[in-house]
C-alpha cells in the first residue's frame, strides 16, 4: 500500500451515501413495477420478493463498505508518475507515467457541486483515470502540478 498517499476528503463518504440512496430508489421503482405486474398479470410473488431482497442487500452492502472504500483509496504524485490505489477486496494500483499524460480536466456533477468537491480526470492517449472527489482548491492544485510535470517531461521521456 502507498504509505505516503493522499486520502480523499471525508465529504466523499456523504457522496457515497447519497449514491447508495439513489440505488435504493431505483431498486424501489423496479420492485414497485414488479409488484404492479404481479398484481395485474397474476405472476408469482417471487419476482418482486427477489427484487426487494436484492435491493435491500445491495444498499446494505454498499453502505457497509463505505469506511473500507474510504480507507483504501489513495493517490500520490511524483516526478515520474501519478499513482492511484483503491480497493480492499479488489485491490487496484495504477501508475500513470507523467510523460503519457495529455490533459487534466476537473469535473463535478450536481451532488459533487453540492458537497463542494471536484473529480480530477487525467487523460492519456489510451484512457482516462480519475482522482475521485477532492476539494476544489486541491483539484486546481493537482491540475496545475500534473500539467506542469507533463509539460516539463523531456522528449526522450515521451
Amino acid at each position: 500500500m502507498m504509505a505516503s498517499g493522499q486520502a480523499l476528503p471525508a465529504k466523499i463518504k456523504t457522496v457515497w451515501r447519497i449514491s447508495a440512496g439513489c440505488s435504493f430508489l431505483v431498486g424501489l421503482l423496479i420492485t414497485g413495477g414488479l409488484l404492479t405486474a404481479t398484481v395485474i398479470w397474476q405472476w408469482s410473488r417471487l419476482f418482486w420478493l427477489i427484487s426487494a431482497g436484492l435491493t435491500i442487500a445491495e444498499v446494505v452492502i454498499e453502505l457497509a463498505l463505505i469506511p473500507y472504500r474510504y480507507r483504501f483509496w489513495r493517490y500520490r504524485i511524483s516526478e515520474r508518475d501519478v499513482e492511484i490505489e483503491s480497493g480492499f477486496f479488489f485491490h487496484q494500483q495504477t501508475a500513470i507515467p507523467i510523460n503519457r499524460i495529455q490533459n487534466v480536466t476537473l469535473e463535478a456533477g450536481p451532488i459533487l457541486q453540492w458537497q463542494k468537491l471536484q473529480t480530477v480526470s487525467i487523460e492519456t492517449a489510451a484512457t482516462t483515470h480519475k482522482i475521485e472527489s477532492v476539494l476544489p482548491e486541491t483539484a486546481q492544485q493537482l491540475k496545475q502540478q500534473i500539467m506542469g510535470l507533463a509539460l516539463e517531461a523531456t522528449p526522450d521521456d515521451r
